[in-house]
Protein backbone atom coordinates (compact mmCIF):
# COMPACT_ATOMS: atom_id res chain seq x y z
CA UNK A 1 0.00 0.00 0.00
CA UNK A 2 2.66 2.14 0.96
CA UNK A 3 4.40 1.95 -2.46
CA UNK A 4 1.12 2.44 -4.02
CA UNK A 5 0.73 5.69 -2.51
CA UNK A 6 4.88 7.08 -3.49
CA UNK A 7 4.00 5.04 -7.04
CA UNK A 8 1.03 7.83 -7.34
CA UNK A 9 2.60 10.61 -5.81
CA UNK A 10 5.55 10.62 -7.93
CA UNK A 11 3.19 10.41 -11.02
CA UNK A 12 1.26 13.22 -9.87
CA UNK A 13 4.77 15.15 -9.26
CA UNK A 14 5.52 14.21 -12.71
CA UNK A 15 2.21 15.60 -14.33
CA UNK A 16 2.32 18.81 -12.23
CA UNK A 17 5.30 19.27 -13.26
CA UNK A 18 4.67 18.48 -17.34
CA UNK A 19 1.94 20.83 -16.76
CA UNK A 20 3.51 23.88 -15.65
CA UNK A 21 5.46 24.49 -19.12
CA UNK A 22 2.87 25.04 -22.20
CA UNK A 23 4.16 23.61 -25.46
CA UNK A 24 4.48 25.63 -28.40
CA UNK A 25 0.64 24.93 -29.58
CA UNK A 26 -0.38 25.94 -26.44
CA UNK A 27 1.44 29.11 -26.72
CA UNK A 28 0.63 29.73 -30.41
CA UNK A 29 -3.67 29.26 -29.07
CA UNK A 30 -2.95 31.96 -26.54
CA UNK A 31 -1.66 34.03 -28.55
CA UNK A 32 -4.17 33.65 -31.47
CA UNK A 33 -7.20 33.96 -28.50
CA UNK A 34 -5.77 37.22 -27.49
CA UNK A 35 -5.04 38.42 -31.45
CA UNK A 36 -8.92 37.50 -32.13
CA UNK A 37 -10.58 39.58 -28.94
CA UNK A 38 -13.32 41.41 -30.66
CA UNK A 39 -14.19 38.50 -33.30
CA UNK A 40 -17.19 37.07 -32.99
CA UNK A 41 -18.82 34.15 -34.94
CA UNK A 42 -17.79 32.99 -38.77
CA UNK A 43 -15.29 35.60 -38.46
CA UNK A 44 -13.53 34.33 -35.26
CA UNK A 45 -13.55 31.10 -36.16
CA UNK A 46 -11.47 31.97 -39.65
CA UNK A 47 -9.07 34.02 -37.70
CA UNK A 48 -8.46 31.25 -35.35
CA UNK A 49 -8.07 28.73 -38.28
CA UNK A 50 -5.95 30.71 -40.39
CA UNK A 51 -4.03 32.19 -36.81
CA UNK A 52 -3.09 28.24 -35.84
CA UNK A 53 -2.48 27.15 -39.09
CA UNK A 54 0.17 29.82 -39.82
CA UNK A 55 3.58 28.34 -39.57
CA UNK A 56 5.96 29.81 -36.91
CA UNK A 57 8.61 30.75 -39.08
CA UNK A 58 7.03 32.40 -41.61
CA UNK A 59 8.28 35.60 -42.68
CA UNK A 60 7.25 39.33 -41.65
CA UNK A 61 5.04 40.89 -44.11
CA UNK A 62 6.88 42.93 -47.09
CA UNK A 63 6.69 46.87 -45.91
CA UNK A 64 5.96 48.71 -49.07
CA UNK A 65 7.36 51.78 -50.44
CA UNK A 66 4.54 53.72 -49.29
CA UNK A 67 4.76 52.08 -45.62
CA UNK A 68 8.12 53.23 -45.18
CA UNK A 69 7.63 56.54 -46.57
CA UNK A 70 5.02 57.30 -44.17
CA UNK A 71 6.95 55.98 -41.19
CA UNK A 72 10.41 58.13 -42.81
CA UNK A 73 8.18 61.25 -42.73
CA UNK A 74 6.84 60.81 -39.19
CA UNK A 75 10.30 59.96 -38.21
CA UNK A 76 11.61 63.29 -40.16
CA UNK A 77 9.31 65.68 -38.17
CA UNK A 78 11.13 68.66 -37.15
CA UNK A 79 13.70 68.62 -39.81
CA UNK A 80 14.19 71.23 -42.43
CA UNK A 81 16.31 71.59 -45.84
CA UNK A 82 19.13 69.42 -46.34
CA UNK A 83 19.19 67.64 -43.10
CA UNK A 84 15.62 66.81 -43.64
CA UNK A 85 17.03 65.42 -47.09
CA UNK A 86 19.76 63.67 -46.25
CA UNK A 87 17.55 61.90 -43.36
CA UNK A 88 14.94 60.64 -45.62
CA UNK A 89 17.41 59.37 -48.37
CA UNK A 90 19.33 57.09 -45.85
CA UNK A 91 15.63 56.52 -44.12
CA UNK A 92 14.66 54.88 -47.55
CA UNK A 93 17.19 52.97 -48.28
CA UNK A 94 17.16 51.06 -45.44
CA UNK A 95 15.59 47.59 -46.01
Amino acid sequence: MKKLFVASLILSLCGAVGAAEPTAQQSKMKTCNADATGKKGDERKAFMKQCLSADAAAPAPKVTQQDKMKKCNADATGKKGDERKGFMKECLSNK
